[in-house]
């Protein structure tokens, strides 16, 4: 199919394992106060732009890899609700996902909620979905496997679409920015968890850990994505990336 080769598995930058520590399971209920905590809000901003850009791609089934609490999907569906479009949201906490189904109850023709690893979904055909969005997980899971399990599931020509964390390009500043997270995170991790560290320990060595967005591009363009683009948002600390799986090609599709 005209696929580069990728790099080896083994690209966590969090160095998380779900299947040792159900964090986001622990922390579910509070998962959405510690985003407010931890961007000071912000989070809400670039949640609302990454919507944007998923609702206006064209597809007709989304799959959304790390759906969390619903938020982003909450914010997609009132643009799309009525266009016939159908969305799996998944993830692989079902704590976190019975928060997302709460939330997402209004949609019950348009949503279905369901259990997967970002890393490893064989319940999910290849070629079956036209866009795929994954936010804010990459950092957590290995973004190697994910985006291979990502071209999978698109059909030729669907779309891929990734909020995460990135690099501020002025080198002083990010290296504030990491030395404010790496003092406030942990008390106000430890404060919200109630003294539970692990949550904020995973997402700081991910954030810390992480590629810049040009680095990102980069591997998107190895697994064999076209048209990679990126749009960084508050200076750099996240970016949204988008990419093509490229169209089968008339020899691919007689073969």
């Amino acid at each position: 199919m005209g696929r580069t080769k990728t790099e080896p598995a083994g690209h966590n930058a969090a160095d998380f394992a779900w299947q040792q520590d159900d964090v986001f399971g622990r922390v579910a209920d509070r998962y959405d106060l510690l985003c407010d905590l931890f961007s000071l809000g912000i989070h809400r901003l670039w949640k609302r732009r990454v919507a944007r850009v998923i609702a206006r791609e064209r597809w007709t089934t989304l799959l959304d890899g790390a759906t969390g609490t619903g938020d982003i999907i909450l914010r997609v569906l009132p643009d799309v609700a009525e266009q016939g479009r159908s969305i799996v949201a998944s993830d692989i906490s079902l704590k976190m996902l019975a928060i997302a189904e709460r939330r997402l109850a209004r949609y019950p023709e348009v949503v279905q909620l369901r259990q997967l690893d970002a890393e490893r979904m064989p319940s999910i055909a290849s070629g079956s979905v036209d866009a795929y969005a994954i936010s804010l997980a990459l950092k957590i899971c290995d973004r190697t496997l994910a985006m291979q399990e990502a071209w999978r599931v698109l059909r030729p020509g669907g779309r891929f679409i990734v909020l995460e964390a990135s690099r501020i390009r002025w080198a002083p500043l990010h290296r504030v920015y990491l030395a404010y997270m790496s003092v406030c995170m942990p008390v106000l991790g430890w404060l919200a968890t109630r003294g539970d560290a692990s949550a904020y320990r995973y997402l700081l060595n991910g954030i810390r850990d992480f590629p810049d967005a040009e680095g990102l591009a980069q591997e998107l363009t190895r697994c064999g994505f076209e048209d990679v683009s990126f749009e960084r948002l508050s200076l750099g600390i996240v970016a949204i990336h988008t990419a093509r799986k490229p169209p089968a090609t008339a020899a691919s599709q007689s073969g």
